[in-house]
């Protein structure tokens, strides 16, 4: 499992005989399911496969939501974020998280937000020579907004730019995402770790027309479907916006709800007809999205779509806001459709061109699923690898000895419900 750096480690080289050890410091690495946990949860797991020694520290809660997460994990002394008490904020290195960190001895330190827990650990990481480096999962700067402080953006962004500055390397989801950092000075070093998408679960053939039945959806009706945490941040007004214009202009369709979240109350009174699910998981998430003949993401907070690369996956049209999330997954009127997220019409006049199509559905459904398939996990995480041993200096001559795949006899982290 661990051979091919194995090999590495085993060649006598001197100076880098043992494994290296990674220090990953997470905001939310298991206690809420989401995109960001997710993908780090794969990455450890995959670091472990190839011979890394990686230890977490996180907040964490009695009831963690991704019950068989990866690797070991240090739980954080936290508080409740104000106003979202779902999440948690870590209340940084206290004796005891350092101590535990000292005994660890890590090798570089990866930070996956720009929290208290994570200035700490970057400011450790500093004091101690270390590398640093942080994964961008998140556009925290647009979050503002939604809660009323739009005029408190500036400062945090002068706050990330800081943080972000001073971190060897940025991993970012999509170059539409680095553009967006190159445009604002966010980072120095700014690197590719984009995302992939499981494609023997996220698959076309998940359509179920019983299942759709069960609903009280018929045959001949379209489903827009929109998956995701229920937060006002996702562009929840968006939705209902959508779907009161998509019947004034006589458009029939069903909103299908998959997901929940702090906002759920607030969406089912704007969209009382919607169909609400709650989460759903693996292979039922992927029958809500097959069989959805729309999908819908209008969020423009998200660095990665991961639920609109899961939607294409399983062959569905999609129509989402013109931003980072989904800028670098939808191939604009081949795919589905990127909209100006000011432009509220311009969602409907898509939609209008979908509904009344059924070809052009076709056309879209199987080029959506051959793009997806161009995602695959293996070779994302080999990327990031190539970063790591980058930055930790290691001999030019065993790059490709560490970097090629190693053959996975299952998944371990099967389907999911990203944000």
């Amino acid at each position: 499992m661990k051979q091919v750096y194995q090999e590495y480690l085993s060649q006598d080289n001197g100076q880098n005989r043992r494994r290296r050890k990674v220090a990953l410091f997470s905001g939310n690495y298991n206690y809420i399911k989401d995109g960001a946990a997710l993908a780090l949860n794969r990455l450890v797991a995959y670091l472990e496969r190839k011979g890394f020694e990686v230890l977490v520290f996180s907040p964490t809660t009695d009831t963690p939501a991704i019950r068989d997460y990866a690797g070991t994990v240090v739980s954080v002394p936290s508080i409740p974020v104000p106003g979202r008490g779902e999440y948690r904020i870590g209340l940084g290195l206290t004796r005891s998280v350092r101590e535990r960190l000292d005994d660890f001895d890590p090798d570089i330190i990866h930070l996956s937000a720009p929290d208290y827990l994570g200035y700490s650990a970057q400011k450790y990481g500093l004091e101690n020579g270390l590398p640093v480096v942080a994964s961008f999962h998140t556009r925290y700067e647009t979050y503002l907004r939604y809660y009323g402080l739009g005029w408190a953006e500036k400062y945090l962004l002068k706050y990330l730019r800081y943080f972000y500055q001073r971190c060897d390397h940025v991993y970012v989801p999509t170059e539409s995402v680095a553009e967006i950092l190159r445009g604002t000075d966010l980072a120095r070093d700014i690197r590719i770790w984009s995302r992939g998408v499981e494609t023997n679960l996220f698959t076309p053939e998940r359509r179920d027309l019983n299942w759709r039945q069960s609903l009280g959806i018929q045959n001949n009706e379209i489903v827009i479907s929109f998956v995701g945490r229920l937060v006002l941040e996702k562009g929840l007004d968006v939705l209902a916006d959508f779907s009161r214009r998509l019947e004034r202009r006589g458009l029939a369709h069903r909103i299908l709800v998959v997901g929940d979240g702090p906002a759920r109350g607030k969406l089912e009174k704007m969209l009382p007809e919607a169909i609400f699910t709650g989460f759903l998981h693996k292979e039922e998430l992927a029958r809500a999205y097959a069989s959805s003949d729309i999908f819908f993401n209008p969020s423009v907070t998200e660095a990665f779509g991961n639920v609109t690369l899961e939607a294409m996956a399983c062959g569905v049209p999609t129509i989402c806001a013109d931003a980072s999330g989904s800028r670098c997954l939808v191939k604009h009127e081949e795919t589905g459709f990127l909209v100006d997220p000011a432009d509220r019409e311009g969602y409907v006049d898509a939609a209008e061109q979908l509904i009344s199509s059924a070809n052009l559905r076709t056309v879209m459904r199987l080029a959506a699923r051959v793009n997806a398939l161009r995602h695959d996990w293996e070779n994302v995480m080999r990327v990031l690898l190539g970063h790591y041993i980058e930055i930790l200096d290691l001999p030019e001559e065993t790059r490709e000895q560490v970097i090629p795949a190693i053959p996975i006899a299952a998944d371990p982290l099967p389907g999911h419900l990203p944000s």
